[in-house]
């Protein structure tokens, strides 16, 4: 039934009201509308005033003879383009069941997916940039998850961007016959220039969202923090942005382009070998699988993407970058979790059969420094000597590196440590698992997918969130952690402080002591040997510890 008001029906009064140019809940909530170098665009309006663009592309698609070529800047498009849905996330395998990462729904995939998103207060003017990478062992995630939305920190006062980039097989391979079409002779790493295209367009796009191109903070956790790492290293990304956030970063050996090198085959040799299995020989035919079908056959046939050494993206490895001072010199946060291993038990070896077998391998593997790690990693509770081991030597080390490397160079560092557990984390034995610090951060607990161990609505919880979202976002400001009504972080320096997260922030000084120490020494011996690789092959599975060698422990 029609209802009335003075004569008219209700949908005839809104249009009146509309024509008469009165508010309304419709008109009150107007999308806002940029005009930026890009295009003009036109996003969507949420609650707190803050504006949301999605699927914006800043780069051109990567397919056909474009697949497996340095990004190109996208068009300026005509007209007013829709931002205000998500783009595609770039291919990836499908998510391995059971998965506490896995999405509640399958991502739409294309390789038109060089996108990005940004969130806005709506008063920005001049206002810090927090660009985000995402997570995923350059193997999967996207820019367009939940647990990323951007407004909580955009209601701090920053200007928030996702990125999508190239993944797997399609951001990675190297290949000689790839290197050949490259004018500087190189090939892989195309995902990580797609990481340098996404802060160019931000360099010229940000100002129309009320962002500061001046102030920018690249930030990424898992291998989003590796990301953040070869962009630290990689000269092309050098000035496009100021400040560094890395999140449980891995500074792991990586594979060279035409040499072996730490126990890695040359990353164009691996290629042709990727193509051998695959059956699938010459340029053109690996240009004409379908994505997802070469994606997938890439994954199971053991292809592991990583930065390559190629002397022009990547000129040298992480750590030798870092020790010759060959990094951005930009202040930096950097920290890992207690539980880093507890979702990730697949890096895990087999556990010796009691706590004597565990002694005896320690002593084969490690000789004069066994001593020093059954001290440190004590077989007492096997299941933890392990899980500490490993999360030290691929974490927890590299966490402290960054940051004692940074205070090197004179720029202001902040260590930290989740050790944080809820209930339904705890129960499920995932106290402070790799990334549990995520929805803190970004203030999305309410997000999170039906695969994650759900985080109480508590007032404890959520003021542990506001501290963690007032940190970051003070650092993303003016380089300074700081945050209302928490303690004062203090940089690292030589105190070595840090900032515990447990049930709330609590300062500290001296991580885990001897941890360090101990894995730099394991670390050196087997960079200075030449052709063994240090990440997760430690502990009971280590090959045996290389002799001293002349500047190591």
């Amino acid at each position: 039934m029609t209802r009335t008001w003075s004569g008219i029906s209700v949908p005839g009064m809104l249009f009146a009201l509309l024509l008469a140019g009165l508010p309304t809940a419709a008109t009150a909530r107007q999308a806002p509308v940029v005009e930026a170098p890009a295009g003009t665009m036109s996003g969507e309006m949420l609650d707190g005033d803050i504006r949301a663009f999605r699927g914006i592309p800043y780069a051109r698609p990567p397919v056909g003879r474009l697949r497996w070529k340095p990004p190109v800047a996208a068009a300026r498009w005509d007209g007013v383009r829709d931002a205000t849905r998500f783009g595609p996330a770039c291919h990836q395998p499908p998510s391995r069941p059971g998965s506490i990462y896995a999405p509640d729904q399958p991502l739409p995939m294309s390789e038109d997916c060089l996108s990005l998103n940004v969130w806005a207060p709506a008063d920005a003017v001049g206002a810090p940039v927090f660009v985000w990478i995402h997570g995923g062992s350059l193997v999967a995630g996207s820019g367009r998850e939940p647990m990323y939305d951007g407004a909580a920190l955009a209601a701090r006062g920053l200007v928030v961007v996702t990125i999508n980039y190239r993944l797997g097989v399609l951001g990675y391979l190297a290949h000689p016959q790839l290197s050949e079409e490259s004018a500087d002779g190189v090939s892989g790493n195309y995902g990580l220039l797609d990481q340098v295209e996404a802060l160019r367009w931000v360099e010229r796009n940000i100002a129309a969202f009320g962002g500061n191109p001046g102030n920018v903070t690249i930030a990424g956790e898992s291998a989003g923090a590796l990301s953040v790492m070869y962009l630290m290293a990689a000269p092309s990304a050098r000035g496009l942005f100021d400040k560094a956030i890395a999140q449980s970063a891995y500074m792991i050996s990586m594979p060279a382009l035409r040499v072996a090198a730490h126990g890695a085959p040359p990353a164009e040799e691996s290629g042709l070998e990727l193509s051998r299995k695959i059956g699938v020989r010459g340029l053109p035919r690996l240009r004409a699988m379908d994505p997802q079908e070469l994606t997938v056959k890439a994954a199971t046939s053991g292809f592991f993407p990583l930065g390559n050494v190629d002397g022009e993206v990547l000129p040298y490895q992480i750590v030798d970058a870092f020790d010759r001072g060959a990094q951005a010199p930009v202040p930096i946060l950097a920290g890992f979790n207690d539980g880093e291993i507890r979702s990730l038990r697949f890096l895990l070896p087999p556990a010796p059969a009691d706590a004597a077998a565990y002694e005896a391998q320690i002593r084969k593997r490690y000789g004069e420094l066994a001593d020093r790690m059954l001290q440190r990693y004590p077989p007492a509770d096997l299941d933890a000597a392990m899980l500490a081991t490993t999360r030290d030597a691929m974490y927890g080390w590299t966490a402290e590196r960054l940051v004692r490397k940074q205070t090197a160079l004179g720029q202001p560092s902040f260590l930290y440590y989740f050790d944080h557990g809820y209930p339904a984390a705890d129960s499920a034995g995932l106290h402070a698992f790799h990334a549990a610090e995520l929805p803190y951060v970004f203030g999305t607990r309410a997000l999170l997918s039906s695969n994650w161990p759900a985080v109480p609505g508590t007032a404890a919880e959520a003021a542990l969130s506001d501290a963690m979202l007032g940190y970051w976002a003070g650092f993303a400001r003016d380089g300074v952690p700081a945050a209302a009504g928490a303690p004062a972080w203090p940089a690292y320096g030589e105190a070595r402080a840090y900032m515990a997260f447990e049930q709330a922030p609590v300062p500290g000084e001296h991580l885990m002591p001897g941890m360090y120490e101990l894995v730099e020494t394991v670390v050196c011996r087997r960079r200075a040997q030449g052709d063994l690789p240090w990440h997760w092959n430690v502990g009971v599975i280590a090959p045996p510890l290389p002799e001293g060698s002349a500047g190591c422990p």
